[in-house]
């Protein structure tokens, strides 16, 4: 149901721009996310995006990272700015929600000089 893309190396200070596509219907009821995770840790809520539009971000990426949609194409993006390291990790999409989606492969971001 999840498609994530987007991810790769790119050296800190750098920006990437991630992109998921739902293959269901009914996208644009749904509220958003973006997760990630580090190698020896737990998947976390990165951002989130609600069904109108409104939007959160945790405190490590405010200011760095904007979440976004397009209903039309069934897709959520994470515009990521300002890469440090500590960002490196496999990024997901899914619902903001109890019930979520089967989990997509995720994409890979790795920061590194």
């Amino acid at each position: 149901y999840l498609e994530e893309s987007g991810g790769g190396l790119v050296q800190p200070g750098g920006s990437l721009r991630l992109s998921c596509v739902y293959s269901g219907n009914r996208f644009s009821l749904f509220d958003m996310a973006w997760y990630r995770q580090a190698p020896g840790k737990q998947r976390e809520l990165v951002a989130n995006i609600f069904s109108g539009g409104t939007t959160n971000y945790i405190d490590a990426v405010q200011g760095r990272f904007t979440i976004s949609r397009d209903n039309a194409k069934n897709t959520v993006y994470l515009q990521m700015n300002s890469l440090k390291p500590d960002d490196t990790a496999v990024y997901y999409c899914n619902r903001n929600a109890k019930i979520q989606f089967t989990w997509g492969r995720g994409t890979q971001v790795t920061v590194s000089s």
